[in-house]
């Protein structure tokens, strides 16, 4: 049965005294909520301890925003999917746009984070999306289909327990542009044909979208039937307007 999960990825945002007042506004506004939802909070690493520390006791869970591509070694300034294990991660976000444009993060290179997410124990979150101009030419589909095949290369079995695919669409991430509800669905349509395709339990999947949801928009969104939930930016760092995305669902 697909898990509904929301997701908050603060980005290169935060401070100890945003991971107390969010943090705790969540974990109270989220109590409240008569939801069957998973709720995961992504804050930047360096306050993974933190944002661990003030989600005990409750059904949050904690999430990494990116991984190293190696397992452990001479990489100064990485932070390794095992040792996200080892401080409480449940969930780590690979392939997001902004790691692939900013940081010239490829196809090979998430695939070989996902094998490590993986083998650490935690859940990958998986993004893909397009960019404008990929859209406006007519390769939206195709785009996404290379980056989830590419991505998902190395998984069987078991694994498939551990992959969550949030779809973002590049242009639509901070710009205040969304897809519509129809648009969104029909490409979470679209992935999961793809994913039983490749002979994954396709309807066990959750899918996210991602960019530019807020709480005006969230529940069309969510009530698309390929839709299980979203990964959030932006709402994320404002408490009260995250627990109404999560009240969506």
């Amino acid at each position: 049965m697909r898990r509904n999960i929301v997701a908050a990825n603060w980005k290169m945002n935060g401070s100890r005294e945003l991971v107390e007042s969010l943090v705790g506004g969540v974990k109270a506004g989220v109590a409240k909520l008569d939801k069957d939802v998973e709720v995961v909070i992504i804050p930047p690493s360096l306050y993974l301890a933190d944002v661990e520390k003030a989600v005990s006791g409750s059904a949050l869970q904690l999430g990494v925003q990116n991984v190293a591509r190696w397992e452990s070694g001479a990489y100064t300034g990485e932070v390794s999917a095992q040792m996200a294990s080892d401080v409480g991660c449940a969930y780590a976000l690979v392939g997001h746009s902004e790691r692939r444009q900013l940081f010239a993060e490829d196809d090979v290179q998430v695939a070989e984070k996902v094998r490590l997410i993986l083998a650490s124990g935690l859940v990958a979150i998986i993004c893909v999306g397009e960019t404008l101009e990929e859209r406006e030419a007519g390769q939206a589909e195709q785009v996404v289909a290379r980056q989830i095949r590419a991505a998902l290369a190395d998984v069987s079995g078991e694994g498939w327990k551990k992959i969550v695919i949030a779809y973002e669409p590049v242009w639509a991430i901070g710009t205040g542009k969304t897809a519509t509800a129809v648009d969104a669905q029909n490409m979470h349509a679209n992935m999961r044909g793809l994913l039983s395709e490749l002979g994954a339990p396709a309807q066990e999947i959750s899918l996210l979208y991602g960019g530019s949801v807020k709480p005006d928009n969230a529940a069309e969104l969510f009530a698309q039937a390929d839709i299980d939930g979203g990964l959030i930016g932006g709402a994320s760092l404002v408490s009260d307007d995250f627990v109404r995305i999560c009240g969506a669902v």
